[in-house]
Formats: C-alpha cells, structure tokens, sequence
C-alpha cells in the first residue's frame, strides 16, 4: 500500500455527465491551484470501466479520489457508488457524492452506501469555487490517502 504524500501523485476521477458542471470543476480546481491529475467520464458504465481499467481504460492509473455525480446516464451513480464500496479493490477510495440533489432521501442512501461525504453543488461559481477549495484542502492536503 502506498501512502500518498506528494500533491503531484493525485489521481482525481470525477463522474460528471454535464459539460457544464465538468467545466466549472476544472476551473475550480485550477482557481484552487489544486495539483492533480483530473480524469472526466460522462455516465456509470464508463466510470466503472475507468475503475477497472478495462478497455479505452486499461492503462488508466487508479484514482486516489472520486468525485461523483447521483443522476447519471446508463448507470445511475447510486449504483456506482454500491459498487465501489463493495469491491474490496476499490472500497478505500474516497468517493465525495458531489451532486445538486438536496433530497434527504439521497443524503441518508448515499451514506447507507458508504459514501464519504456529500456535497451539495452550489449554483453560483464563486461558491462553487470554494466547495472545491474546501475538497481540496480536506481531502488532499489535510487526509492521508491509501494508495494502491
């Protein structure tokens, strides 16, 4: 297992199927000047290829943090997420449940699910800018990660 300890070595995996709120991300992390290595997939299938790194995928590197949207097409990012926390390869990745869903219902099945956190998108950019701030600080500087 490697501890990840440099900021270089983040592998972020978001699951995003809006241009729109992918794009903010981006500009959001590089506002944040977060160090990373930010990997796009628009629905669940792809992100579950992505994770097992078949196909297109199969020489991806292993995401150290998932940021994943609930409303997806093809696979819906709930199960996505059940998924995820129930392989025992990729269980330890931190999945942050980024999503504009204020439903407590999806509050209460994304922590059933084992999410790590649960982040409501804000609409405005600058509040958007600083949830991601927020991520970053947290979940790469202030966290030690397991690596692979």
């Amino acid at each position: 297992m490697r501890v990840s300890t440099n900021r270089q070595d983040i592998e972020i995996l978001l699951v995003e199927d809006n241009p729109g709120d992918v794009r903010l991300t981006q500009e959001a992390l590089k506002e944040a000047k977060v160090q990373n290595q930010l990997h796009v997939v628009e629905d669940g299938v792809a992100a579950m290829e992505f994770l097992h790194q078949e196909g297109q995928y199969a020489d991806v590197p292993r995401p150290d943090l998932i940021l994943l949207d609930l409303n997806l097409p093809k696979k819906d990012g709930r199960e996505v997420l059940q998924e995820i926390k129930q392989d025992p390869v990729l269980k330890r990745i931190p999945v942050v449940v980024l999503t504009t869903s204020r439903d407590e219902e999806d509050i209460l099945k994304s922590y059933d699910l084992h999410a790590n956190c649960y982040v409501t998108k804000p609409v405005e950019l600058d509040e958007f800018i600083q949830i991601v701030r927020s991520i970053d600080n947290f979940w790469l500087t202030i966290v030690r990660l397991p690596g692979e």
